[in-house]
C-alpha cells in the first residue's frame, strides 16, 4: 500500500511540475491544421481500436480489478513525457510519447484508449495539439506507436533477448514509428505542389535531429520505469501475462 501511494505521488508531482506551464508549440498536430475531411478520417480510423481496447481492458480489469492502477500509471507516464517538448526546425518541437509502458503491459489496442484520453486533456489544459486533429494524434501516438511497441516486445523476448533491451527497444521503436506517421499524416493532408513524398521527406527531416535522441532517451526511462513496477507490482505483471 505504501509503495503504491508513493508511486501515486511520483505521478502526481511530475504531472505538477512538468505538465501544467508548458508552452503550446508542440509535436502534436495543433488545431486546425488538418481539413474537416482528414479529421474526420482519422477520427473514424481509430473508432474500431478504440471499441477493441474497451473489450479488451473491461476483461483485464474482471480478472485483476487492481490492475487499474497500473494503467493510470501508464496514463500519468504518458502525459507527462508526451507533455515534455525539444525545440526542432522551423519553430515545432518533438517530445517523446511514453505509450509503450502501457503497451507492454495491457496490450496493443489499450494505450488508444488512454491515449485519447490523454490527448484530449493536454488539448483542452495545455492548447498542446487540438480536439479537430485528436483523432489523427490518437491514431499515430496511440495507435500506430503502441502496436509497433507490443510486437517488438513481444519479439525480442521471444528471442530470448533481456527483458530491459526488449523494452528499451520497444519505447524507442514505438515513438519512432509515432513520428513517421505523423509526418505521413502531415504529408498527406498537405504535399508539396502535390508531390506527396517531397513533402514526406521534408516532415521527417524536421524532427530528425531531435526525435531521435528523444527516442533513445524515452527507451532509458521507460526501462527505469519498468523495472520499479517490476519490482513492486509482479501480482499485476503475473496477472497481465506480461512474459507468455
Amino acid at each position: 500500500m505504501k509503495t503504491k501511494k508513493r508511486l501515486w505521488g511520483m505521478w502526481l508531482t511530475f504531472i505538477l511540475v512538468f505538465g501544467i506551464n508548458l508552452t503550446a508549440n508542440a509535436m502534436h498536430i495543433m488545431e486546425g491544421f488538418l481539413s474537416p475531411a482528414w479529421s474526420i478520417t482519422w477520427g473514424v480510423v481509430c473508432v474500431p481500436f478504440l471499441i477493441a481496447a474497451f473489450v479488451s481492458l473491461k476483461k483485464k480489469f474482471e480478472k485483476e480489478p487492481k490492475s487499474f492502477v497500473l494503467l493510470a500509471l501508464c496514463g500519468a507516464f504518458a502525459f507527462v513525457l508526451s507533455a515534455l517538448k525539444i525545440p526542432s526546425l522551423m519553430g515545432s518541437c518533438s517530445h517523446p510519447t511514453g505509450v509503450a509502458l502501457g503497451a507492454i503491459l495491457f496490450g496493443p489496442f489499450a494505450m488508444s484508449l488512454v491515449s485519447l484520453i490523454v490527448l484530449l486533456f493536454q488539448a483542452i489544459l495545455l492548447a498542446h495539439g487540438g480536439i479537430t486533429t485528436l483523432g489523427a494524434n490518437n491514431f499515430s501516438m496511440g495507435i500506430a506507436g503502441p502496436i509497433v511497441s507490443f510486437v517488438v516486445f513481444k519479439g525480442l523476448k521471444k528471442a530470448k533477448l533481456s527483458t530491459g533491451l526488449s523494452v528499451f527497444f520497444a519505447a524507442l521503436l514505438g515513438d519512432l514509428a509515432t513520428y513517421v506517421v505523423t509526418a505521413v499524416q502531415l504529408a498527406l493532408a498537405h504535399p508539396e505542389n502535390g508531390n506527396i513524398l517531397a513533402s514526406l521527406i521534408k516532415f521527417l527531416s524536421i524532427f530528425a535531429l531531435t526525435q531521435i535522441p528523444l527516442a533513445v532517451c524515452e527507451g532509458l526511462v521507460t526501462v527505469v520505469v519498468f523495472g520499479i513496477i517490476e519490482k513492486y507490482g509482479k501480482r499485476e505483471l503475473k496477472a497481465l501475462n506480461i512474459f507468455q
